[in-house]
């Protein structure tokens, strides 16, 4: 266990830029490249990994219209209708959270970036006459200011 956790602290912060990444994180924990590959394998398929890929700067490439869409959907509703809207290539991220009444109504999310606002508000037009939406309260929130952005990190050099 010890050595899956210093993996997982290896790989946080990316992969190194070398023609053998996997070999060149061995080196530094004892193990070589395959039992490398065949821990990540392992992390991967009992579920401790999710999901193995890139943080994109979006902003960076254009993307300065992101808008995160909250809606109040029933809890009898509210799955079915996250996992279609899941399935909208422009909707990038979507979840379920608890609501915090009376304050905040809201139990769905989904993010949409977009390079224009107007497109990101045909996107969601898109979305609430496809899915029939408009029977839901909702509230579109687009981003100001991106403070901070990077994937989530699990270990740091204290643990």
């Amino acid at each position: 266990m010890k050595t899956d956790q210093l993996l997982i602290k290896m790989i946080q912060n990316g992969l190194p830029l070398v023609s053998h990444p996997y070999a060149a994180i061995g080196e530094q924990i004892g193990l070589t490249e395959a039992e490398v590959i065949a821990k990540l394998n392992n992390l991967i398929d009992t579920g401790v990994i999710k999901r193995f890929g890139i943080v994109v700067y979006h902003r960076k490439l254009g993307y300065q219209a992101n808008a995160m869409v909250v809606w109040d959907i029933p809890d009898t509703e509210v799955d079915l209708i996250g996992q279609k809207l899941g399935q909208y290539e422009f909707v990038t991220l979507c979840y379920r959270r608890s609501r915090h009444l009376p304050d905040w109504p809201y139990n769905l999310y989904c993010m949409i970036h977009g390079m224009d606002k107007n497109v990101v508000l045909q996107e969601l037009a898109k979305l609430i006459e496809q899915c029939n939406l408009s029977r839901f309260p909702h509230q579109v929130l687009f981003s100001k200011h991106c403070f901070k952005q990077r994937g989530a990190y699990y270990s740091t050099s204290n643990n």
